[in-house]
């Protein structure tokens, strides 16, 4: 990994959680926050493979369970924490997968991608000291907006719509997150980055075998690597940024190359759409927003 466009800081002294951590662009996003001093949390599905992946890493790392496509293990995770989070990496996802459902009964790359992660920043959030990055795709530009009527897409299933809804999702979160940061006097930073054309195992597990078979091939002629991928995270949580910005690949149409301030659909500008997703998250997950305003002098 050329970390040459990104100047990192020492995060000697912080603590780090990366949401599946064990693979692809988790554990090469742990790897530079290891590197650059940070303790870092590996939150995983998988504990032993958690635990493979924290021993290729140079630096201080911690293996804990996290299953994001159940609301009691996210419940779980965050009770048990102690102590500041520097950085929260909304990074763990599942990518045009088959119809299914998560424990809670939700679409399962829904649940997954942004309802966890929408309940476990929520859970965090009074630990959080720094940022909270979540990770988004390109292809959110795909979604036509989120379908609040049938948000489970019972009428109208497949698998790239329910990946492009959720990475939408994504983003209208990390704003809506932002606007309240912002109301209550946080200085945390709600920030979004997306990896380009990375490869990885995530189009591994993709529903249609031909889609998924062109998507390994690309991967293998086409994609940056899973390192270079996790640069636009890294730089999403280390970087100057305003709030609410939103970091991929500048070369290419923005599918490789060196991280900067990426362009977002109009959809994931909607910030009516941002407030109404957060309502029904609420609803959905029953976690809410735990900040209040600070009191003045």
């Amino acid at each position: 990994m050329d970390t040459s466009a990104v100047r990192i800081p020492d995060l000697s002294g912080r603590t780090a959680v990366v949401t599946g951590a064990n693979s692809g662009l988790g554990i090469e996003t742990t790897r530079v926050l290891a590197r650059a001093g940070a303790r870092v949390v590996l939150a995983v599905r998988d504990e032993v493979g958690g635990r493979a992946a924290a021993d290729s890493v140079d630096g201080d790392t911690e293996v804990r369970r996290l299953d994001l496509a159940d609301l009691s293990s996210v419940r779980s995770f965050a009770e048990r924490w102690r102590g500041d989070i520097h950085l929260l990496i909304n990074n763990a996802g599942i990518m045009a997968v088959p119809r299914g459902r998560t424990k809670d009964g939700f679409e399962l790359q829904f649940g997954t991608n942004h309802l966890g992660h929408f309940a476990l920043t929520n859970l965090l959030l009074e630990h959080v000291t720094g940022r909270v990055v979540t990770v988004s795709s390109s292809m959110h530009r795909m979604a036509r907006g989120i379908d609040f009527d049938d948000v489970d897409l019972e009428r109208g299933y497949t698998p790239y719509r329910a990946y492009a809804q959720s990475k939408l999702a994504n983003l209208l979160f990390t704003l809506e997150l932002q606007r309240r940061l912002d109301a209550v006097g946080s200085p945390v930073l709600s920030t979004a980055a997306h990896p380009g054309y990375a490869a990885t195992n995530l189009q591994s597990h993709g529903a249609n075998p031909l889609s998924r078979g062109i998507a390994m091939l690309g991967n293998k002629i086409f994609a940056q690597s899973a390192a270079n991928g996790a640069l636009p995270t890294v730089f999403a949580a280390t970087q100057d940024v305003p709030g609410g910005a939103y970091a991929g690949p500048k070369a290419m149409g923005g599918t490789r190359g060196a991280p900067a301030l990426s362009s977002r659909s109009e959809e994931a500008w909607d910030g009516r759409a941002a407030k109404r997703l957060w309502t029904l998250s609420e609803e959905l997950t029953g976690v809410s927003f735990p900040l209040r305003p600070a009191e003045r002098n």
